[in-house]
């Protein structure tokens, strides 16, 4: 394992990661029912303090999500977080479990016949160490109650979204999730920019909801931007992997990297409901995103992984970024404004190659922090 400069990540990271798909997404596994059940089995991990239901850390994860949202169960999220758990959402940093009990209340009363499907679960982790998961769930369901954006539209909605969680003993005690929040309000037929612009008038009238945003951290002490450090060793490394990808791509600006890392028919899927097929697509979005941000500058903050050479990897990356809106790029005319942008990236290799990705970002919140009525900052 490559060690790693302060400027490029937190890694390597310590968890234990599994090295095969022995405990991955079953088919029709997701409910309570007989069939389920059967089909569930004995318990296939150690998962102490848990419920004896569980099985394993994705029957958990895909089952308290269906007795929570599908069921209507809202009060079990006392059961299965924390008091004082930590959620990073596309509107910022939140802790308690009250907020997480409201918010779900509030989400289930617009759109009562929610129905959440588990598309894939990537986990790490052990019961000493705590388990991580990054779910990603497609959500269908009405828009039948108001809610922040309006009144009911009776439109139907159909998009994914990503979770990652930190959970041990049965309680998830820290949470960074993105609804696509973007595409949930066109498909409702509301204006996203105007939203956009409404939600970050509120955020500035706020007194307790200040942004900190830091300098732009891609340069050390103001030199060239480094490549990363070559992999030590033969043996692929996803974490290496990872991290070398995302830093020579957003840091050094080296998009070539998307040739030595990616199929050439590798499967995209973003933010917004983009979609994409083929590198021309992956690096379309990626200069559109350094386009609009020049100054754009990202850390990876966490990798995790399971897999192996002959089945492939499922690779999920977290990560940081922050820039300056002097770009024509995805959000109309620069307003010279910083911005702060986190994101969650699924990346599925094979053969040293990623054949598909799903990323996603706080691109709602990113959009409030540009569009805002606030007086515009002097550019340079």
């Amino acid at each position: 394992m490559t060690i790693i400069g302060p400027s490029l990540g937190d890694g390597p990271s310590l968890r234990t990661m599994p090295k095969d798909f022995s405990i991955a997404i079953r088919p029709a596994t997701g409910t309570d029912t007989v069939r389920a059940g059967l089909e569930r089995g004995e318990r296939r991990q150690s998962m102490r303090g848990f419920e004896d239901t569980y099985v394993d850390i994705i029957d958990y994860i895909v089952r308290i999500t269906h007795r929570i949202w599908e069921d209507q169960d809202v009060g079990y999220i006392y059961d299965t977080y924390a008091p004082g758990c930590f959620v990073y959402d596309d509107s910022g940093a939140h802790y308690g479990v009250e907020r997480v009990v409201s918010g779900t209340m509030q989400s289930i009363h617009a759109f009562p016949d929610t129905r959440s499907y588990a598309d894939d679960v990537i986990w790490a982790g052990d019961d000493e160490q705590g388990f991580v998961t990054s779910h990603r769930y497609i959500t269908t369901g009405h828009h039948l109650g108001p809610w922040a954006h309006g009144p009911a539209t009776g439109r139907p909605v159909n998009m994914w979204g990503i979770a990652n969680c930190v959970v041990r003993e049965n309680e998830i005690f820290e949470e960074w999730v993105l609804y696509n929040m973007c595409s949930k309000l066109a498909q409702l037929g509301i204006d996203v920019a105007d939203a956009a612009r409404r939600y970050g008038n509120e955020i500035a009238a706020s007194p307790v909801a200040e942004r900190y945003l830091a300098e732009v951290d891609r340069l050390a002490g103001g030199r060239k931007p480094e490549y990363y450090p070559a992999q030590t060793g033969t043996d692929f490394d996803p974490e290496h992997f990872a991290r070398a990808l995302f830093h020579n791509v957003y840091n050094r600006r080296d998009l070539s990297a998307f040739d030595r890392s990616y199929s050439s028919t590798v499967r995209w899927k973003g933010t917004s409901n983009r979609t994409g097929y083929g590198l021309g697509d992956v690096k379309g979005m990626a200069r559109s995103l350094m386009a609009t941000f020049p100054d754009l500058g990202m850390k990876v903050d966490e990798v995790y992984w399971m897999g192996n050479d002959e089945e492939g990897y499922r690779i999920v990356v977290r990560w940081t970024a922050s820039g300056t809106h002097r770009g024509h790029g995805l959000y109309g005319v620069p307003t010279g404004r910083r911005a702060h942008l986190w994101g969650i990236s699924q990346l599925y290799v094979r053969n040293g190659r990623v054949t598909e990705e799903w990323n996603l970002f706080n691109e709602f919140d990113v959009m409030a922090q540009l569009l805002s009525d606030a007086p515009l900052p002097m550019l340079p």
